[in-house]
């Protein structure tokens, strides 16, 4: 058997990761990465988690002060982009830049490990015709991480392992149990770290975004009210605008130019494609034609079929482009966040949605233009 580091967070998933590791006959260690001071799985008390677990498990524990990294990464990352007015995805940045990376590293450099696990809930293969790692979906699609890892390299996949990825959360928790984990009825995070840690997004950011009134407007651009910075805002978001009108109202897109946050009714906050920029082709080569595809453009979205466009050039990060055209116009859709695409279970790739055109662009033309262009 071989040397495996886990990266523990102090949660009943990384537990059961190592605990399943260690049963299976590998030598494990455990590895902690300290990401930011104060409360929060990712902090003090997931440290100490993490310490009790491995002192249960009689493995080693490690840990690396990241809060650098995960200022640099993550929190200039989330500033710069809601004062832009985008939605920036932090997890997948995360994933990619602040933990396997640097994991895997330290695990071969330092340690002399083969392979680092999480406890994350996907799956991994390997294509020898393509002599690709291939990224699947979890067993368990409704606790199935897939979407945040769609960032790793090939390396990193080479070098991951997700033992939950084969079973249920229900099965872990039984496991955890099982094994008298002290972390077996923790309760399962359900905000991102920086949220637990600061009490919410809104708090995080006013932290670091200074307050900037400005209009918010209909589509034709009249004034319906007033906000208070359009960082606090999201495409989509119906829930406090702080307007009465006769009929619900959703954040319809952010001009940060004039400093206005545009509202309308359900159906202008539908769009029927996008354009992804920072692509990160996982499983398959970069794909050179037109394909069918199914997208998923949120965590919590369902999957819907999309025609997959790749476009000439490359984003100024020297990525390829692609752009979505989806069979039916989805809502939502919102620039900084992920969108993913699969074949069935398997992550073909995924990058960062690109801010939208303006809501009186001819955007069905252009749509039907490049696809018929394309050669779909």
């Amino acid at each position: 058997m071989s040397k495996i580091v886990v990266g523990l967070s102090g949660g009943v998933d990384s537990s059961v990761a190592a605990a399943t590791l260690q049963r299976q006959g590998h030598e494990v260690l455990g590895l902690t990465l300290w990401l930011m001071k104060g409360k929060g799985q990712c902090c003090s008390e997931g440290i100490a988690d993490a310490v009790r677990l491995c002192d249960e498990l009689g493995i080693p524990h490690h840990l690396i002060d990241s809060r650098e990294s995960f200022q640099h990464y993550i929190v200039d990352y989330l500033v710069e982009g809601y004062g832009s007015g985008v939605t920036p995805l932090p997890c997948s940045q995360c994933n990619s830049s602040v933990k396997f990376g640097p994991m895997l590293a330290y695990a071969r450099e330092q340690l002399g490990a083969e392979a680092i696990a999480t406890g994350h809930y996907a799956r991994i293969t390997y294509d020898p015709e393509q002599q690709r790692h291939q990224l699947r979906r979890a067993v368990d699609l409704s606790k199935d991480q897939s979407y945040f890892l769609y960032d790793l390299s090939q390396d990193m996949l080479a070098g991951a392992r997700f033992p939950l990825g084969e079973q249920t959360k229900t099965e872990t928790r039984s496991m955890a149990n099982e094994l008298g984990l002290h972390t077996a009825e923790k309760p399962e995070s359900q905000d991102l770290c920086l949220i637990e840690h600061h009490g919410s997004m809104k708090t995080f950011l006013d932290k670091y975004l200074a307050p900037k009134p400005g209009d918010i407007v209909d589509t034709v651009g009249r004034v319906l009210g007033q906000h208070a910075g359009i960082h606090h805002y999201t495409i989509g978001q119906r829930k406090g605008l702080g307007i009465a009108a006769a009929n619900p109202l959703y954040v319809v897109a952010l001009d940060v130019g004039r400093n206005q946050v545009v509202v309308g009714d359900r159906a202008s906050v539908h769009h029927p494609e996008c354009t992804i920029q920072r692509v990160n082709w996982v499983s398959v080569a970069p794909m050179t034609t037109p394909q069918p595809v199914t997208v998923q453009i949120r965590y919590r979205s369902p999957v819907v079929p999309a025609t997959l466009v790749p476009l000439p050039g490359q984003d100024p990060a020297g990525t390829n482009r692609v752009k979505l055209v989806f069979d039916e116009p989805q809502f939502g859709v919102t620039p900084g966040q992920a969108a993913v695409w699969y074949n069935e279970d398997i992550l073909l790739g995924g990058g960062i949605i690109e801010p939208l055109p303006p809501l009186n662009a001819p955007i069905n033309a252009m749509a039907n233009a490049e696809v018929g262009h394309s050669g779909s």
